[in-house]
């Protein structure tokens, strides 16, 4: 069995007894009022790491709004520095709204006695269970359907009022001027029930109605434009939102408003291309019945994030279509995978600028440390302002299936070699997810966060490691003022490094002495163009050639040694040295006795 993970964890101490199948948590409900003629409900909690609903519970006889850790802890009075993710500094969210003094409460609740059979009949054919009704406090005042906003304080001040058979003949109930003052949110409480989890938005009550169907944690608002409207401070605590509006231009128009304004944990649930226009979730649950369930997880499985990246399925044909063109006729859980380099830094932590003479072989070793990296699931992204990124696959496509790039063009392999390409084309596709290249000459500090944050979330990884090559071809404005563009990009990585937790990978350039050669000692004052280095690096590191750029002897003979002249914490010295592994683009370590 998996070593359980945190809130799994936490989810077991607190629930003793409960049972685990299936990654489903159950047991009986702590949250059920007492009682003696009264069984309490039964308790799910979701305990899939890969889902993003992992963590949330709720009680099958929804006597309780359902929700993530956080919020379990709240309802139940554990001390919140055992919840996992608990940040002692957040200030929890204000409202700030002035509410009116006199609220509707006992009209909801006559609305709710006068549920017809008729109309619960309705519901029942649009898949909607008479238990979401009550949960949502859903009534009737004889003519049109009474959905409730309850707010924050627990009270009703108003309610969206919709004809059953007329949903555009609509109306506001209650104090008629707090609509107009802000943007109504149905089943608003679920947001800070969601906190550090996820929930899914919606236009509409009926379908958030079908959502709750489903078990999950929603709100709705009233109309598609007023998706537009909600301040996505309202959400800066949950940690994915789903977006699931109607098929129209209009509304999915909206709800990539909202999606900018929210940024990277957003997620827009797309429907399929063949839906007719204005489908709407509630019609869904009533079409699909008992698969309703089945087809809606898979949509929400498939809903894709704002990404500033191309998709890795468009990197891997992108690089494949380049690559049959060429055929054609016409700290220990960062480690580098080099054992040496591994023993003499604990893994690829903080900032390691490595230094090199032009052509020495930075960037093939950097390649092979980073795919090798993704390869391991860690998250990498690569910014490239020397090879491109079709030489940057294409020799790890060599290394990884030992075949030169002149072989795999030629298109004429034998059985064995055809295998081992199939194999690593298989390994490029699985890493490309966790390695993503970047050749943007316009990129910005702003903009690498961005990046960082997106894959960190889309990876569901604490650790990143971004590879920089080069120091010295990073944009800045001005191209006179070069040694001071440099120093400011490494306090942005600074910065970066402390705030988010990234490891960096930076080639540096060397300096020439008076005689116009790279000196053979190695030292701090190597570094081209930058003051800097000495006090941004974590580990400074030079690459240096044990041959002669002169000698036109073979590849493979070439012999690079790797010396740690500045750390932190480490001892300076010669780490290994690095043969070419020519024609595969790969370095063997020899470590040194």
């Amino acid at each position: 069995m998996k070593k359980a993970d945190a809130v799994t964890r936490f989810y077991l101490d607190q629930l003793p007894g409960a049972k685990l199948k299936n990654n489903i948590l159950q047991t009986s409900c702590p949250f059920c009022p007492p009682g003696p003629e009264q069984t309490p409900g039964s308790l799910v909690v979701f305990l899939n790491p890969e889902s993003y609903f992992h963590g949330y519970f709720r009680c099958l006889s929804r006597c309780a709004p359902g929700g993530f850790p956080l919020h379990f802890a709240r309802c139940k009075g554990v001390s919140m520095n055992l919840v996992p993710g608990y940040d002692p500094d957040r200030e929890p969210g204000t409202a700030g709204v002035d509410y009116p003094v006199k609220n509707i409460n006992t009209d909801i609740q006559n609305f709710r006695d006068r549920m017809t059979d008729e109309l619960l009949a309705r519901f029942h054919r649009l898949g909607i269970a008479r238990e979401i009704l009550e949960e949502m406090q859903v009534g009737y005042n004889g003519r049109y359907l009474v959905y409730p906003y309850i707010e924050e304080d627990g009270n009703c001040y108003t309610a969206h009022c919709i004809h059953p058979d007329r949903p555009d003949d609509t109306f506001w109930y209650g104090n008629e001027q707090f609509p107009a003052e802000r943007t109504m949110i149905f089943n608003g409480n679920d947001i800070d029930c969601c906190e550090n989890g996820a929930l899914v938005i919606v236009e509409g009550e009926d379908n958030l109605l079908a959502l709750k169907q489903l078990g999950l944690p929603g709100i709705a608002v009233p109309a598609a434009t007023d998706l537009e409207k909600l301040d996505p401070g309202r959400f800066a605590w949950l940690h994915t939102v789903f977006l699931w509006v109607n098929h129209s231009a209009d509304a999915e128009r909206a709800a990539r408003t909202l999606a900018t304004g929210l940024g990277y944990k957003a997620r827009l649930i797309r429907w399929p291309e063949d839906t007719e226009k204005k489908y709407s979730l509630v019609r869904f649950a009533a079409d699909r019945q008992e698969h309703f369930r089945q087809d809606a997880f898979m949509l929400i499985k498939e809903a894709r994030a704002f990404s500033p990246f191309a998709s890795p399925e468009k990197e891997l044909l992108r690089f494949q279509e380049r690559l049959q063109q060429e055929s054609g006729e016409n700290h220990l859980t960062m480690p580098s995978g080099f054992a040496a380099l591994d023993q003499a830094l604990d893994g690829i932590h903080g900032i390691n600028i490595v230094g090199g003479t032009p052509k020495g072989g930075k960037s093939c070793l950097f390649i092979q440390i980073a795919t090798e990296m993704a390869r391991r699931k860690i998250p990498v992204i690569y910014y490239d302002f020397e090879n491109g990124r079709q030489k940057i696959y294409q020799r790890t496509l060599c290394r990884l299936s030992r075949l030169s790039a002149e072989q795999i063009r030629a298109d004429n392999l034998n059985d064995e070699e055809a295998g081992r390409l199939t194999a690593a084309r298989e390994n490029l596709r699985t890493l490309l997810p966790w390695f993503r290249v970047v050749t943007d000459r316009k990129l910005t500090p702003e903009l690498m966060r961005r990046h960082i944050d997106f894959l960190r979330h889309e990876t569901k990884s604490r650790f990143t490691l971004v590879v920089i090559d080069s120091l010295h071809k990073l944009p800045f404005k001005d191209f006179s003022e070069r040694r001071t563009g440099i120093d400011a990009w490494l306090r942005q990585l600074e910065s970066i490094r402390d705030e988010q937790n990234v490891s960096f990978l930076v080639v540096s350039e060397l300096s020439r002495g008076p005689d116009g050669r790279y000196a053979r000692q190695p030292h701090l004052g190597s570094f081209k163009g930058s003051g800097d280095i000495e006090y941004s690096a974590d580990n400074a590191m030079v690459l240096l050639p044990d041959w002669n750029p002169f000698d036109h002897g073979p590849l493979d003979k070439r012999i690079n040694s790797l010396w740690l002249v500045a750390s932190r914490e480490h001892n300076p010295g010669k780490i290994a040295d690095y043969r070419l592994d020519y024609p595969f683009w790969g370095f063997e370590e020899t470590k040194v006795e």
